[in-house]
């Protein structure tokens, strides 16, 4: 795997820098309502670097997205006269326009979705601040669908990481020699 040696030794040291955990906490809590960058990138590799935080880090993870999607409820609630020009500027307009109708038709069931699943879910967190979903179950959704969706990545890290950066260095070994060729 000499490909990914200099990518996993960066993400191997980062992952033990004194502020790793508060860069994955920032990453988080931005990701849930206006950074386009999820924070499995930093998570997945910390996770992997050292297997015995990985629930720590997953618990990390969680409470800074459901505490940065309440920031985005926020911006839907109180300021969203103001950005809804920017959303269709962003490319997100339509994405709006579809977690609208998902909340008109599913409500609580919308972000638990939203938070599990590679949908932009900062949309779904001002959708719902926008639309004046209740705060509880806002809250509830979101530390379902998050919790899923990090426990998942710390779980498949502290279990199998190893074999999955083996499997990928060989996947990548492979198109690169396609590419080659």
């Amino acid at each position: 795997m000499p490909f990914l040696s200099p990518l996993y030794l960066w993400l191997e040291r980062w992952a033990h820098h004194p502020r790793a955990t508060w860069a994955l906490g920032a990453s988080s809590f931005a990701e849930s309502s206006f950074f386009p960058i999820p924070p499995d990138i930093l998570l997945a590799p910390m996770c992997l670097a050292r297997p015995q935080r990985a629930w720590f880090l997953a618990t990390v993870t969680t409470v800074t997205s459901v505490v940065g999607g309440l920031f985005g409820y926020v911006i839907g609630a109180y300021f969203f006269h103001w950005i809804s020009p920017s959303l269709e500027a962003w490319g997100y307009a339509q994405a709006f326009e579809l977690a609208k109708e998902w909340f008109l038709e599913w409500g609580f069931w919308t972000i638990v979705l939203a938070g599990f699943v590679p949908i932009p879910y900062k949309v779904c967190t001002i959708t719902a601040g926008a639309m004046g979903m209740p705060i509880a179950p806002f809250v509830i959704a979101s530390v379902i669908g998050r919790g899923k969706r990090f426990y998942l990545v710390a779980a498949i890290m502290r279990w199998s990481g190893n074999r999955f950066w083996a499997r990928l260095g060989r996947a990548a070994s492979v198109n690169k020699k396609g590419t080659v060729l």
